[in-house]
This record gives C-alpha cells, sequence and structure tokens, in this order.
C-alpha cells in the first residue's frame, strides 16, 4: 500500500517544500506574547492545510490562558484496526541572538542542500511530513491503513503549560491506541535508530540580593558583597570540577545504569573528538560515563541565564544589589520533578552566605523521563521498517531533549509514544543557523508511508495491556 502513497509524494514533492517554507515564514514563537500574530497565522494555516487533504473532523481546542492546539481525525480504518495518535508542534524557539544569524531566521534560505530558519528542523519540517502523508493516503488510496488522529500543540517550547488542563477537557476525543510523535529525532540519517524515550525536565528562577540598592563601584567596593561575584559563586557549587551534578538528594529514585542500557547506548557510534570539534570545544563531563550517555542517560543542572548589573553600551561603574538565574534540570527515570526542584532550590539556599537573599520563582512540578517499553508494538513496528529501508538492526538509544506530551498522554491517558521525527542531532536546533535538510524530507515521506502501512498490519487488541 505504502509505495503507491510514497511515489505521489515524490511526485509532489516541490509543492509540499513550499508549503513547508510557508509554515516555517510565520514567526509562531509561543513564550513572548509580541508574536501572537505569528501563532495565529501558523494555526490558520495548518488548520486550513488539514481541511483541504479532506480530514474530516478538525477543530482547534482551547486551553484557559494557553495557546490553542489543533485537532484533526480520520477513523475510517474500522474498529479493529488501531488508532494512532500523530504529534506535532507549531511552536518555535525564539531567533535569538539575531545577529548570530547568516540569514533572518524567518526567511528560509535554501543552501548547501539544507533550509535554513527557525523551526525549520524537527518542529516544522517532520510535522510537514506526517500532515503529507495521512494527505497521500486519502489522495491515493481513498483512505488511511490506520484510524488517524492529529494533535498539533502551541506550547512545547515552553514546557506545555496549559496542556493538562486540555487532556481533562477533551479526555474521549484523544483518546487513541498509541502515538507516534514528529518531535524529537530518529527516523532520518543513514543508521537505522529506534528512539525509545526522553529525558525529562524541570526549572526554576531565581533572584539573588545584596543590599537594597545598586552603589558607585568606586565607593563600595572592596566593602560591599557584588551580587554578581556572589551569583557566580553559588552557581559554581551546584557541580564540582569535572561537571558533576552535587546537589543532595537530587538523584533521589533514579536507579544506576544497568549494563544493559549502557550497551543499548554504546550500540550508536559516536565519535567523541569530532562531537566537541563540532561545536568548538573541549571534552567535559564525569569521566564515569560517555559523551551519549551523559546526553542521555544522566541527569543535568544548567545554567540557562544569569544577568544582572549594568549590561549595556560602554561602562558603568556601579556595584549591583542584585542578580538573576534560570535553571533547568533534566531528569531521568526514577526522578520527580518537584522533588528535583526542591533539592536544587534546598542546595541554593544551604550555600547562601550570611547577608545574601534569595527569592525563588518557579511552577511546581514539571516533566518526568519516559521509556517505551520493550514489547510495545509501535518498537517492532518502527523497527521493522528500518531493518527493510536501512537493511540493518536499529540502535536503540533515547532523547536527550525532552518532549513533555510523551510522559502526560502516558500518565494522564494510557498513551505510549515512540518519536519518529527527522531531525538530526547537528542541525542547531534553538540555536543561530538552525537548519533541516532536504534530504531529510525525501526520507521522512519514504519512511512515514512505511510506518503508518506497517502499523495498519496490527490489530486494535494488539496494543492492549498484556
Amino acid at each position: 500500500m505504502s509505495e503507491r502513497v510514497i511515489e505521489h509524494l515524490a511526485a509532489g514533492k516541490g509543492a509540499i517544500l513550499e508549503r513547508l517554507l510557508t509554515l516555517i515564514r510565520f514567526p509562531s514563537v509561543s513564550t513572548d506574547p509580541a508574536f501572537a500574530e505569528g501563532m495565529r497565522g501558523a494555526r490558520e494555516f495548518l488548520l486550513d492545510r488539514l481541511r483541504a487533504i479532506g480530514m474530516p473532523d478538525v477543530r482547534l481546542l482551547d486551553a484557559p490562558g494557553g495557546q490553542p492546539a489543533i485537532y484533526g481525525a480520520w477513523t475510517g480504518a474500522g474498529p479493529d484496526k488501531p488508532t494512532i495518535m500523530i504529534y506535532g508542534h507549531y511552536d518555535v524557539q525564539p531567533a535569538d541572538p539575531l545577529e548570530l544569524w547568516q540569514s533572518p531566521p524567518f526567511e528560509p534560505a535554501i543552501r548547501d542542500g539544507r533550509i535554513y530558519a527557525r523551526g525549520a528542523s524537527d518542529v516544522k519540517g517532520s510535522t510537514t511530513v506526517a500532515i503529507e502523508t495521512i494527505a497521500g493516503f486519502l489522495a491515493v488510496e481513498g483512505g488511511c491503513p490506520v484510524n488517524v488522529k492529529l494533535f498539533l500543540e502551541g506550547e512545547e517550547e515552553v514546557g506545555s503549560p496549559s496542556l493538562p488542563a486540555l487532556i481533562a477537557a477533551h479526555r474521549e476525543l484523544l483518546a487513541a491506541d498509541a502515538m507516534l510523535s514528529a518531535d524529537g529525532g530518529g527516523a532520518a540519517g543513514p543508521l537505522p535508530v529506534l528512539n525509545i524515550g526522553c529525558r525529562g525536565i524541570c526549572a526554576l528562577q531565581f533572584d539573588l540580593r545584596t543590599a537594597k540598592k545598586d552603589a558607585h563601584s568606586g565607593k563600595v567596593g572592596g566593602a560591599m558583597r557584588n551580587a554578581l561575584h556572589e551569583m557566580a559563586k553559588l552557581i559554581a557549587t551546584l557541580h564540582d570540577e569535572a561537571g558533576r551534578v552535587v546537589v543532595e538528594g537530587f538523584e533521589t529514585g533514579a536507579p544506576p545504569l544497568t549494563n544493559a542500557q549502557r550497551a543499548e547506548t554504546a550500540s550508536l557510534p559516536l565519535d567523541e573528538a569530532a562531537w566537541y570539534a563540532e561545536f568548538g570545544a573541549t571534552p567535559f563531563g564525569d569521566p564515569a560515563y560517555t559523551v551519549r550517555e551523559r546526553t542521555t542517560l544522566r541527569p543535568t543542572v544548567e545554567v540557562n541565564g544569569m544577568w544582572g548589573g549594568y549590561t549595556g553600551q560602554g561602562g558603568k561603574t556601579v556595584t549591583p544589589a542584585e542578580a538573576h538565574a534560570k535553571l533547568t534540570m533534566r531528569l531521568i527515570p526514577g526522578q520527580e520533578p518537584m522533588a528535583a526542584q526542591a533539592a536544587v532550590k534546598a542546595h541554593l539556599e544551604r550555600h547562601a552566605p550570611p547577608g545574601v537573599a534569595l527569592e525563588f520563582h518557579y511552577r511546581p512540578g514539571g516533566t518526568r523521563a519516559f521509556t517505551l517499553a520493550a514489547d510495545h508494538p509501535l518498537r517492532a513496528a518502527t523497527a521493522a521498517v528500518l531493518r527493510r529501508a536501512k537493511g540493518g538492526e536499529p540502535a536503540v538509544t533515547r532523547l536527550g531533549g525532552t518532549v513533555p506530551i510523551t510522559t502526560m498522554f502516558q500518565e494522564e491517558l494510557g498513551i505510549d509514544s515512540l518519536m519518529f521525527g527527522l531531525a538530526s542531532p547537528d542541525e542547531d536546533a534553538h540555536a543561530p543557523n538552525e537548519f533541516f535538510r532536504l534530504s531529510s524530507l525525501d526520507e521522512g515521506l519514504r519512511l512515514w508511508p512505511m510506518l503508518l502501512s506497517e502499523l495498519g498490519t496490527m490489530r486494535a487488541a494488539d496494543f492492549q495491556p498484556r
């Protein structure tokens, strides 16, 4: 069944590419209200596309105070066939710092077989492939091999804060047997890779104060605490010199790595020297673990932003009284987000010296890590497709980042997920000059029809808990 669809998609690749470029041009930055029009434009474009391809049930799902999600469904395969939720998102990260882009971030530029733009990578490239695959089946076969539901959210890049309320309001509508995520890499590239999980996440922001007001550095320097100096010292207590997290209680609940986990991770080769060279960086991190283990199987505490004092043009001789920092923590299976937040908060309070006051700002909670069970039908179907398409046994890996919906859908709806996105690790996602390979678009338009066809050989009953 998939061959005719693949041929149809290949013949229409030019139009598909143009639609992708149009979607990229909408600056759909969810974290900044200044981009509300870009968010609205992306939503309207996707709604129009889903209606145009013939999905009979297309609607917006509103969440109080949040960005609406886009829903579409085609359930004509029948009750005996599985219902597969296909997940993507239409929001993107801010493009800052703008001066580092070689071309405007929301004017996609094609150079050297790549699309350079914010959101060109997994976010909009893979989501477009998923939609166009459904369009291909509806156009060529008159229907899909499985029942499909599309769920495209608008808050993934800000941690999906409205998702719990949205799920609670639409539980019946969102019912499915399993979910394929167009977010998270794994599908594209020369090696067969089965992406079976991701790390969790939690975050906090805090302010540090050393005095009631800033002061002239010539008058008070050397006799008054500098908030930036104190912030730097405090942040430095979170890790040892090798980069190990030294926060007491941070890893509570997380079991030690097993030999099986380390062997799975090693099945996907990584040239560590080349990896560091790509970033122009030097080796760092706990020497007891490989780079891939550090970035997928180990938890982290990272400072994402730290500021205070004068940061404008020229100089200003001031001793700042206040400094600020934003932290995120990536979590591994077994860690509880609220407990990890509490451990970091307690560590910072414990290490703040007398005369330094801290004030914390954070949303309690976060997202737990997710793992797809070894005997799940999604793993079997995807492995079979990758063997046929790439001629080898898939390496099993995890995503170092976080896809919050995988955990939320599993915990709230009992729906397990497999990530089948098309991004590659070197595509500078979230950074200036993010790109998406045109070859990944070609590959996605072949692999996604193969996977839906393979899932179509299964029954809905195959997805029931054993």
